[in-house]
């Protein structure tokens, strides 16, 4: 396993490191990790690429064009290389991570050959030993194969986490994805579900809330999936693992992400009821209302099994808000299965929601099928898709007005005298108050609603610290 120190060992001059992140909340999370990793040997963070011996790009494959992107930043990246190798600086080192690279590494180093190392979401915990064998071999290292060993073994244990002075972080305890949805490239970049055991979280989770975070969400691809190892011969729910997270001196909340419908059970539906500590706002993806396209998907479930999921997530939590993720155009999408997916919006309601069109993602078995949908249909039901859930998100901020909503407050607000925080509905909110407050919880009388925040008034100075 890897030393770790606050600084660099004997014999390592201080360096420079940029990482440079693209994606999901995963992904900001493997940022922190890969830093805590070179942390060892001497790495540091930078603010510029044009001061970092080492670059990381961690890339996201699921949006249009990311392999693109990534070539993009890294022609970008190679002149600030040579110009600062003409101005007598080492070599910095090029690295590309994340899902493009697993999906891609050959690809890129014949496409990129000045790239110094190529290593999937699987193996940043191996950054140490490539740099060492870049520097050895004085050529490109790739690592794109799924280790038999899980990554999370092999990070450091007592290493300062990113999340210093931080009130908020993510925290991943599940990775990968066995359900192989039609439009979906995880399954192939980040493997099979596998989940950390409830020792590594718990101990991660701690040293976070020491360093001063108040709320976690719990991250990973089909996080609701998560079955970790108990250390007593037996596997833990996400619901047990939240109701141990919560007994952690300063952790006040509780949050996670991204769900699946499929993996929704009736302890974690209890444990929306009796936990407090977990917070009444989920984001559960249904992709599409339409039974005929959810199959075509590979989704596993039907629109009438995702309203009855719902329904008792609400009956056991009537606060709980929803969010979810839509897809528009998928394969033999017709204007019949588009109105199912709208219908099950009004049906549902929901506070937020991310949409898209869809787009094909190469080796997934989408990609190939007939019957793909024109542009200018798909941006046509986008439109109209985003118009209802803006309505609703609107209305739900509306509603906010007039109550009263616990709030961590997160730091200073935009005007003098004014702090901010966010409500259990992740939602901005700001209104006057002292700067000691921030890192602790008060009640706020929710006055206004502007676009994108909430303003209020703080009903009294007292305050818990989560």
């Amino acid at each position: 396993m890897p030393a770790s120190s606050d600084t660099a060992p004997t014999g390592h001059a201080p360096r420079g490191l940029h990482v440079i992140t693209w994606g999901c909340q995963m992904n900001v999370y493997d940022s922190a990790r890969m830093a805590d990793v070179l942390r060892p040997l001497g790495y540091g963070p930078v603010e510029r690429p044009e001061d970092a011996d080492m670059v990381i790009l961690n890339t996201c494959h699921i949006r249009e064009r990311a392999t693109e992107k990534v070539f993009s930043e890294l022609g970008r990246l190679r002149k600030i290389r040579d110009e600062r190798m003409s101005n007598g600086a080492d070599r910095t080192i090029i690295a590309v991570a994340g899902c493009v690279a697993q999906a891609e590494g050959e690809v890129i180093l014949s496409r990129a050959p000045y790239v110094d190392l190529v290593l999937g979401p699987q193996t940043y915990h191996k950054l140490p030993e490539m740099v060492a064998r870049a520097a050895r071999a004085g050529g490109a290292v790739i690592e794109t194969d799924f280790p038999v060993e899980q990554k999370f073994d092999f990070l450091p244990t007592d290493a300062a986490p990113q999340t210093q002075g931080n009130l908020t972080a993510f925290l991943t305890i599940q990775e990968g994805c066995d359900k192989f949805c039609s439009f979906c490239v995880v399954p192939y970049t980040r493997g099979a579900e596998t989940s950390r055991p409830v020792a590594s979280v718990l101990a991660e989770a701690r040293r976070m809330a020491e360093s001063g975070v108040r709320e976690i969400t719990l991250l990973g691809q089909n996080v609701n999936a998560y079955h970790g190892d108990d250390g007593k011969g037996g596997s833990e729910t996400l619901a047990g693992l939240v109701e141990q997270l919560a007994q952690i001196p300063g952790l006040g909340r509780i949050r996670y992400m991204t769900s699946h419908p499929r993996d929704v059970d009736q302890s974690l539906i209890d444990a929306h009821r009796d936990n407090p500590a977990l917070m009444p706002f989920l984001h559960l993806p249904v992709q599409s209302g339409s039974d005929r396209i959810l199959k075509a998907m590979n989704r596993g479930h039907t629109a009438d099994e995702y309203r009855e999921s719902v329904r008792k997530l609400r009956e056991a939590r009537p606060d709980l808000a929803l969010s979810s993720d839509f897809i528009v155009g998928h394969p033999g999408e017709t204007e019949e299965d588009f109105e199912a997916t709208m219908q099950l919006v009004r049906d549902i309601g929901f506070a937020m929601a991310y949409s898209f069109k869809y787009s094909p993602r190469p080796g997934t078995p989408a990609a190939g099928q007939p019957m793909q949908v024109p542009e200018d249909v798909k941006d046509r039901r986008l439109a109209e898709l985003q118009a209802l859930l803006r309505e609703q998100q609107d209305a739900f901020n509306a509603d906010m007005v007039g109550t009263v909503q616990e709030i961590l407050v997160t730091n200073r607000g935009r005007k003098p005298g004014q702090i901010a925080g966010r409500s259990p509905y992740l939602q901005p909110v700001h209104f006057d108050g002292p700067d000691h407050l921030i890192g602790s919880t008060v009640k706020v009388a929710i006055t206004t609603r502007r676009t994108n925040s909430l303003g209020g008034t703080m009903i009294r100075e007292t305050a818990s610290a989560c």
